[in-house]
């Protein structure tokens, strides 16, 4: 039994197939396992009278997290490599906040969306990670490494709704109560603007997770140039999608913009993603770009970064300019890649 890859429910329903036993035991498993990090069921209370039977789980209970081939650290932020059975290589990014950590994991190896500035995108989409690698990055964060982490954004290598059964499978796991007991509050999902995944992530009803996405224009020429998706999806579909998305009353979608220079940086740009807003609750997240590996784009300097917010704070709108974080180690936005591999996979 693979448990990271395992809801509640289908842990109950394998005890009972294997053990015949009820949601009682499987709850004690799940608390153990996800909460504590314990795979040694004889110390819990609900096997104290039943220690044949824990060691019968035990052997048959894997916490399966495949091995961290890499890890870097700058200053308190630290990147990880993880290593698949397939011999594919995914990273995750944890970042640290005043009392707590931020975890930013990868939900696919890879990514098809091919972003014109994005590393990731790279490598071309390799392959969907499961339930199981999703959630495995999280447990090692805080089980292995000992981090206090609070809130989960989904922007690592991937698009997550792209890999949608396993993104919302992920969130099950990490959301159960009786387990590591995540809220959805603390959850953040980012997407380029794939709609068809935010009207199924609209369908499910979840208004407390908190819905990121990338825009990086408002004009459907340029955003077009650098995010192929738009040719699919464009801004006017892409907004009827969060016009109709179920927001909780004081909700916001967060609109992420990396600032690029002399590409998106005009007064124009401004102006446009101004009006493309207007009308939705929004926070800017605004990103100076982050060079990648090879990059024929320039970030904006800090001038031209507050001039930007400022012709967008005077129309109202909140904003936040974003400090980068780990550019040395490839760590920043849309920084995530894997250089070596995408070397290797050419050969």
């Amino acid at each position: 039994m693979d448990i990271l890859n395992l809801t509640l429910p289908e842990l109950t329903i394998e005890l009972k197939e294997k053990y015949n036993k009820n949601r009682y035991h499987a709850e004690a498993i799940y608390r153990e396992v996800f909460r504590h990090g314990n795979t040694d069921l004889t110390q819990a209370a609900e096997f104290k009278k039943s220690g044949k039977l824990a060691e019968k789980i035990m052997n048959d209970l894997k916490v399966n997290l495949w091995p961290v081939v890499k890890m870097e650290q700058e200053d308190e932020l630290t990147k990880f490599v993880t290593r698949s059975d397939d011999n594919l290589e995914y990273e995750t990014v944890v970042i640290p906040m005043k009392n707590y950590k931020t975890i930013c994991v990868s939900t696919q190896v890879g990514c098809k969306m091919g972003c014109d500035f994005c590393e990731t995108a790279r490598l071309g989409l390799l392959r969907n990670l499961t339930a199981a690698e999703i959630v495995g990055q999280i447990y090692y964060a805080k089980h292995v490494l000992g981090h206090n982490i609070k809130n989960i954004v989904y922007m690592g290598m991937g698009e997550p709704l792209d890999n949608f059964d396993n993104l919302i499978k992920s969130i099950d796991i990490l959301c159960e109560d009786k387990g590591i007991n995540f809220n959805h509050g603390n959850i953040t999902i980012s997407t380029v603007g794939e709609v068809e995944g935010i009207n199924k992530l609209g369908d499910l009803n979840w208004p407390n997770i908190k819905l990121a996405i990338s825009l990086h224009s408002a004009i459907d020429e340029k955003r077009s140039g650098i995010m192929p998706v738009n040719k699919k999806y464009n801004l006017e579909k892409l907004k009827a999608a969060l016009k109709s998305y179920p927001l909780k009353e004081a909700g916001i979608f967060f609109i992420e913009y990396i600032l690029i220079k002399g590409y998106n940086d005009s007064h124009e740009d401004a102006l446009a993603l101004i009006e493309f807003l207007k009308d939705l609750k929004v926070k800017v997240n605004l990103i100076p770009y982050n060079p990648g590996s090879g990059s024929k784009y320039d970030a904006p300097s800090y001038e031209e970064v507050n001039t930007f917010y400022q012709w967008l704070d005077e129309q109202g709108l909140v904003v936040i300019k974003r400090i980068p974080k780990g550019q040395d180690l490839m760590a920043a936005c849309g920084q995530l890649g894997n250089q070596k591999l995408r070397e290797t996979l050419k050969k």
